[in-house]
């Protein structure tokens, strides 16, 4: 006997390959609209430059002329009376480069603001050291970092490097691997950190 001829399966196609993801948009700010903010205008107009909310963080961009007074508002009447960090961010192209970021939080509320302010290079930014203590070191960290003066400061040094270290690393204009060689050699003895 003779086997039956074996059944032809059709072939099934190849899987079509998924399309490339596209990735999701960036979130964009949006305006905070809010009775703090309301208050924060009334009391200081125009100075208080814009209020928004990014990837659900509230901040508040306000003049540098007013920025204690704005972190004194928020702290004495608005609940916002712990400062959990400050820090600086550097804009080397900018007219006005140095952009300072305060984080305040209210407990009461269990809810946080940043207020921003932008400063000229070499300009000094008011302390914040007779409100929060606790500022002391975060301005030194500051200075070390980002070479910002605070004026009222009680002890302005670095906080991380040497004292004689030339520069400031977190400065977009100090190079990803510059280095003060001088101090490196003089006081590692070798010729180069890296």
């Amino acid at each position: 006997m003779s086997n039956p001829a074996p059944e032809t399966v059709p072939a099934t196609p190849a899987p079509v390959a998924a399309a490339a993801a596209k990735p999701a948009p960036k979130p964009a700010p949006v305006p905070w609209d809010c009775a703090l903010v309301d208050e924060l205008k009334g009391v200081f107009g125009a100075a208080i430059c814009e209020a928004l909310t990014y990837a659900g963080q509230n901040y508040i961009v306000v003049d540098r002329a007013v920025c204690l007074d704005v972190l004194g508002r928020l702290s004495d009447r608005m609940g916002y009376n712990v400062l959990t960090d400050l820090t600086a961010v550097h804009y080397p192209k900018d007219a006005l480069p140095i952009e300072m970021v305060w984080m305040l939080y209210s407990m009461a509320a269990n809810e946080r603001v940043r207020v921003k302010a932008r400063f000229a290079d070499g300009e000094e930014v008011p302390t914040a050291t007779n409100r929060w203590l606790g500022a002391n070191w975060m301005e030194r960290e500051v200075f070390d970092m980002f070479g910002v003066r605070f004026t009222g400061h009680p002890d302005m040094r670095r906080i991380l490097l040497p004292e004689e270290w030339t520069g400031h690393p977190l400065r977009k204009d100090y190079g990803l691997q510059q280095q003060d060689t001088v101090w490196v050699q003089k006081n590692l003895g070798i010729e180069s950190g890296r």
